[in-house]
């Protein structure tokens, strides 16, 4: 299966998004993709609060949902849509930050919400407190598909490798890691992560992400991502690094090097219990 990366720059306004996406969903399927992936929040990028309740919607009203699912049907394509941030109708107001597996004929057959909250003080001017906003999931989730058994996971999650193993033990060959990762944390972190939950796992892992400033409509503080789309294999190596700039990553998904990399490594049956400490 050929897979394409999207690396994007959402704005706060889901209807610029939606059609930006689907234009980068024309052209990978034109490159010859059968699976594609968009990063977190594909629908909606900002830090203001007001402006999300003013435009998010629940998930049977989002029109991003929607219009992606009909594109992926139009298309005959896999759609990972990395995460949307959704209405949830909880009494505390709080959001979804969900994923969406999409299969060809327009069917959701996955959700997973965000389970590790980025609540995080990078700097004196850089705070994060993704909690206030976003309810956290508590499932984790492994999609059988035709192609590859896809563990869904989104951004922050990258920091927990109890996670990835879990995903990897429930048969993950493929690791999805769509993310808005700060500029910060993504030049100190981000490629380390990546490289380590592939190796621990002996899964592909592919990273869709949010990169450079975001375009906001209203007044908002500035919102920037890191950027640095990546494709790592089941071995540890990056396969792809999209840079800074919009653009799609392209790889060629190969379970046989899923089944290479673990039978010269095969951590995954070496785990053993233990006490305390």
């Amino acid at each position: 299966m050929k897979a394409a990366v999207l690396q994007i720059t959402s704005s706060d306004t889901p209807a610029d998004n939606l059609a930006m996406v689907s234009a980068m969903l024309d052209t990978a399927h034109e490159a010859g993709a059968g699976f594609v992936l968009t990063p977190e929040i594909t629908n909606c990028l900002t830090s203001n609060r007001d402006r999300q309740r003013e435009v998010l919607t629940t998930e049977d009203a989002d029109p991003t949902l929607s219009g992606l699912r009909d594109k992926a049907a139009s298309l005959g394509i896999w759609l990972s849509i990395g995460s949307l941030g959704l209405k949830t109708g909880e009494p505390d107001g709080r959001f979804a930050n969900r994923s969406f597996l999409i299969d060809p004929t327009g069917r959701v057959c996955a959700r997973y919400d965000k389970i590790h909250m980025f609540d995080v003080n990078v700097s004196e001017t850089e705070t994060y407190r993704e909690s206030a906003a976003y309810r956290p999931g508590d499932t984790a989730v492994v999609v059988k598909t035709p192609f590859a058994t896809l563990g869904l996971t989104i951004c922050y999650d990258v920091r927990f490798p109890y996670l990835h193993r879990a995903l990897a033990h429930a048969g993950a060959e493929v690791i999805l890691a769509p993310a808005a990762f700060s500029p910060v944390t993504g030049a100190a972190h981000w490629e380390p992560l990546l490289r380590a939950r592939a190796i621990e796992t002996g899964c592909y892992v592919l990273a869709s992400a949010q990169t450079g400033l975001h375009p906001a409509g209203v007044p908002s503080p500035p919102r920037s991502t890191y950027g640095h789309a990546l494709i790592v294999s089941p071995w540890g190596e990056v396969l792809a690094d999209a840079g800074t700039e919009p653009g799609i990553l392209y790889v060629d998904l190969d379970r046989a090097e899923v089944a290479k990399a673990r039978q010269r490594i095969p951590a995954l049956t070496h785990d053993r219990p233990f006490k305390g400490p």
